[in-house]
């Protein structure tokens, strides 16, 4: 959850969605180079890793959590310390990391290297303004019990080692203010949030987000216990009641002296909002885009109402209109105690499908899915892919995590979301969440040796969530027709998101004609509905826009270089190779496609307009 001040997040170790690499990572483990060739990636890699560790670990400090669940040794009993100083020192140590950087970049001589430098630089400058802003513009608002369930949940976890989960004690200790040295978590971000009470000029958090967090914090309590006994770590309870009185204790200072600071207007400053979209990586003006979508959105509702015809003449169903085709999909529940083995099923089918028609490389192993807790909803109440362990990776695997409920929904209704749990919308999420899509790209960083700067310091989401998208589109030929009807629910669905969330900003509609929208255009559930607005109003702002800027970027790019190598254009070979690229923006992406796939000069951009259909 992204918090107001940013300052919970390390400044180069971005959310879940944005890995590092491994440190092993200097021997690629499928690579046809010829031995020479190999030699000198392998040395570009590791002077590139060697630079972009520097500046890892002169960030790790400020968020020693996000660094362990990373990867970097060391870690894991450390946690974020609190100060009213803090977001000084960390522009500091920014400033430092420039420095390095500029110093580095003029005296490297191989072009990769120096390239790699350049955008770990372009990331540290980004984060500095990101700082900046917030300072200038925002109060500082943490949700402590959040944060603190995610940094004893990454060390509490089924794919970390025995010996590593007791450090959890010690995290659990320090956040309470047990151990010598450190104060409650709780009362450091009282301060740092009062010193700040009396500004008026500073944006409180957003009320519904502050709301939010107050109905659904004992969730996250409990979730924390359940994970002490679920491992059978000892010495949890003393230090855990000790921070349960504590986390109680700031709720009520959250309810008494932050809420009437709140602001029931979800807007962001339009400096932050833009620098939003550019982190997350859209380089064309929001209007533009919403535009784009509007276009999109009827030409996908054309496709809807031809295949839903097709499905409603398949079942027999009295009318079909796509509204209520998705309506009778819905019917067509899993039970809960079904819905694992169902997906797995489900990714079975696909993976054969992928075979057969040879779309890319996949890996030896079975991928892993698994249903969110109610802690975890909580926190993340959509489906995701939470990446593995990528620095120093010793087997984790990345893991699609399947929400069922959203727990406390704005308005009235229920948080219990139907909307993948029926068969027909299985295909489209696994092939977004698992293979082809997110858990394949995790795979191929920790495979196939991708530089840290090109996996960490590039990332954006609008590469990770546009393969993501474009993945359901390359599955999307293959699929039965009640399949690819969702999968076309799927895509309105990113349309949607793509104009909503920035004209929500722009004040040409509120959360609750969003809200009505994508209950009635989409047929969603209150819980999903509900979860999407908090993604455009308080989650998240700008973020949803990268999902259909990210898919038009690579069907554009497939589609030049599809006209550029005409027959001998080869997708499987394509699409590794696109892997094998980490998280490149789209431009990097376009440029390393023609210079290293293509060998032929780029022809340009065709024009975003070119692939809306």
């Amino acid at each position: 959850m992204r918090t107001t001040s940013l300052l919970l997040c390390s400044a180069l170790i971005a959310t879940a969605a944005a890995p590092a690499l491994s440190q092993d990572s200097q021997t690629p483990k499928r690579s046809d180079y010829p031995t020479k060739q190999l030699a000198a990636y392998q040395d570009y890699l590791r002077r590139s890793n060697e630079m972009a560790r520097h500046i890892l670990l002169s960030q790790a400090e400020f968020s020693p959590e996000q660094a362990a669940r990373n990867g970097l040794n060391g870690y894991d009993e450390k946690v974020t310390v609190l100060s009213v100083d803090r977001p000084q020192k960390m522009l500091t140590a920014h400033q430092q990391s420039v420095a390095y950087l500029q110093d580095f970049i003029g005296k490297e001589q191989d072009p990769l290297v120096r390239q790699d430098a350049e955008i770990a630089l372009h990331r540290v400058q980004q984060e500095i303004r990101g700082i900046t802003l917030n300072e200038k513009y925002e109060l500082p608002y943490y949700n402590v019990t959040g944060s603190i369930f995610g940094g004893l949940q990454s060390l509490l976890d089924d794919q970390v080692k025995p010996e590593r989960r007791q450090a959890a004690v010690v995290r659990l200790r320090r956040y309470a203010g047990l151990e010598q040295g450190y104060r409650p978590m709780t009362v450091a971000a009282e301060e740092v949030i009062t010193a700040k009470l009396s500004y008026p000029a500073l944006q409180g958090p957003v009320r519904s987000q502050v709301e939010k967090d107050l109905a659904t914090n004992a969730l996250r309590l409990k979730g924390i216990a359940q994970l002490f006994d679920k491992y059978k770590i000892v010495g949890y309870q003393e230090p855990l009641a000790v921070l349960s009185k504590q986390l109680t204790d700031y709720d009520e200072f959250l309810r008494t002296k932050v809420l009437p600071r709140s602001r029931q207007d979800f807007r962001e400053n339009p400096e932050i909002y833009q620098y939003s979209l550019e982190q997350y990586g859209i380089d064309i003006p929001a209007a533009d885009l919403a535009a784009m979508a509007h276009q999109a959105q009827k030409n996908i509702q054309q496709q809807m109402t031809v295949v839903a015809a097709q499905v409603a003449r398949e079942r027999g169903l009295p009318s079909s209109d796509y509204h209520d085709v998705i309506r009778e999909l819905k019917k067509d529940q899993i039970p809960n105690d079904e819905v694992l083995s169902h997906y797995h099923a489900r990714l079975s089918q696909i993976e054969q499908i992928i075979r057969d028609k040879d779309l890319v490389s996949m890996p030896d192993r079975a991928a892993r899915i698994r249903l969110g807790t109610d802690a975890e909803n909580a926190s993340s109440p959509a489906p995701h892919m939470v990446p593995p362990r990528l620095i120093g990776n010793t087997g984790e695997q990345g893991e699609f995590v399947l929400p069922l409920s959203n727990p406390a929904t704005l308005g009235k209704g229920s948080g219990k979301m139907d909307d993948f749990t029926h068969k027909a919308a299985s295909w489209t999420l696994t092939a977004h969440e698992a293979r082809p899509g997110h858990e394949l790209q995790f795979d191929n960083m920790v495979e196939h040796g991708v530089s840290i700067a090109r996996a960490n310091f590039a990332f954006n989401s609008v590469n990770a969530e546009g393969w993501g998208l474009y993945s359901e589109w390359m599955m999307y030929p293959y699929e039965p027709a009640d399949g690819q009807l969702m999968a076309l629910w799927a895509r309105e669905q990113r349309a949607i998101r793509a104009y909503t969330d920035p004209e929500l900003q722009m004040g040409k509609v509120t959360p609750e004609q969003a809200l009505n929208l994508l209950e009635t255009e989409l047929v969603m559930s209150h819980g999903m509905a509900s979860q999407e607005v908090e993604r455009y109003t308080f989650r998240s702002p700008g973020q949803a826009n990268s999902y259909f800027y990210g898919y038009l970027r690579l069907r554009e790019l497939r589609a030049d270089v599809e006209r550029v190598m005409g027959k001998v254009f080869d997708q499987h070979k394509f699409h590794d190779f696109i892997l094998q690229q980490g998280l490149l923006p789209p431009d990097m992406l376009r440029k390393a496609v023609f210079d290293g796939y293509v060998h032929k000069p780029d022809p340009g951009r065709s024009g975003l307009q070119g692939v809306l259909n």
